[in-house]
């Protein structure tokens, strides 16, 4: 199950509005077949896994980080695909919460004799896999808010120059968490002041990330949509409508790169749920831009919290992951 969420995370990015699926088949204590879901979310990683294993699949044990789809799509459920292969055994993650699966998935292999072990790895795979089930449980995406800030806490200067407060490491290093993410937002105030491209580069060529402006003015010229660029989503209205827009539209995960405005508003609506910090050892003082626009906090236990995940060096910055606590 370690290899099958490892192939999972290849898909983060790249198949909204499905969710990013590894799948693993052993037989004989070997690997005989392995996929995850492909770009756009077909195919599907059980059909990339048998394809690969062909008559080696029969007798073989799947390993797959979400229970196998039971409706019929644009192919037959993989449920029946994984039966029709002769499949022995199926351990899976977790149960699929979408109500054309919810289970069945399950029922199918056990009907057809198959032995069904489930809940493995299970807090893991749903931690992978938030931004799906977040989606299809609460009808929003998964969000995460990046901070690229000086030691102090401030985003620009008085003036407003900003470029750069980090280094090129760690400018890089949040490319590559766009490119796990469907869709980039910023503020109105941000997309006029930067003229921002949100798109990945220096990453190969992945399916660019929707970009999102969440203003109720006018937005500057920004490329249009293309290979390089993804399509450009004007929107405006409240923060909690914006993201049951997004869920709607089939985003599963938002990673949103300020301004302060914005940040503020999403986490005084309670949907804030991952920061993201690059801390840079430069301080600006008082009279800088803070990062988060004011949130008129009268008691430190009304503030969000948050635990801290991870933390290490990038370049000459520090890069520090939390995510939202509680249950």
């Amino acid at each position: 199950m370690a290899h099958a969420l490892r192939l999972a995370r290849r898909g983060l990015g790249n198949v909204w509005p499905n969710p990013a699926v590894g799948c693993v088949l052993i037989r004989e204590g070997r690997v005989v077949g392995r996929g995850w879901t492909q770009p756009g979310g077909r195919p599907h990683a059980e059909r990339v896994a048998l394809a690969q294993a062909g008559s080696l699949a029969r007798g073989a044990t799947a390993y797959v980080t979400l229970e196998p789809c039971a409706h019929h799509g644009r192919s037959s459920p993989c449920a029946e695909a994984l039966v029709k292969a002769g499949i022995s055994r199926v351990v899976t993650a977790h149960t699929d919460p979408d109500p054309r699966v919810a289970g069945r998935g399950h029922a199918i292999l056990r009907a057809a004799g198959i032995e069904v072990t489930e809940g493995v790895r299970e807090t893991e795979a749903r931690q992978m896999q938030a931004g799906f089930l977040m989606r299809v449980e609460q009808g929003r995406p998964f969000l995460t808010l990046k901070l690229a800030t000086s030691f102090d806490g401030r985003i620009a200067t008085a003036s407003g120059e900003s470029q750069w407060i980090t280094g090129p490491a760690a400018r890089m290093h949040s490319h590559g968490l766009r490119l796990i993410h469907d869709a980039i937002m910023v503020g109105g105030g941000t997309a006029r002041a930067d003229r921002p491209s949100l798109n990945v580069r220096g990453m190969g060529t992945p399916r660019q990330p929707v970009r999102i402006v969440v203003s109720k003015g006018p937005i500057p010229d920004l490329p249009p949509e293309g290979p390089d660029f993804g399509p450009l989503w004007r929107m405006g209205g409240p923060v909690e409508t914006v993201m049951k827009e997004l869920a709607d539209a089939g985003i599963t995960r938002v990673f949103c790169e300020g301004g302060g405005e914005l940040a503020a508003s999403l986490l005084r609506a309670g949907l804030v749920d991952q920061l993201v910090g690059y801390t840079a050892g430069l301080v600006l003082g008082g009279d800088g831009r803070p990062a988060v626009a004011a949130l008129d906090l009268q008691h430190l236990a009304d503030g969000a919290r948050f635990q801290l995940v991870e933390t290490r060096r990038v370049g000459e910055d520090l890069f520090h992951r939390w995510r939202r606590a509680g249950p």
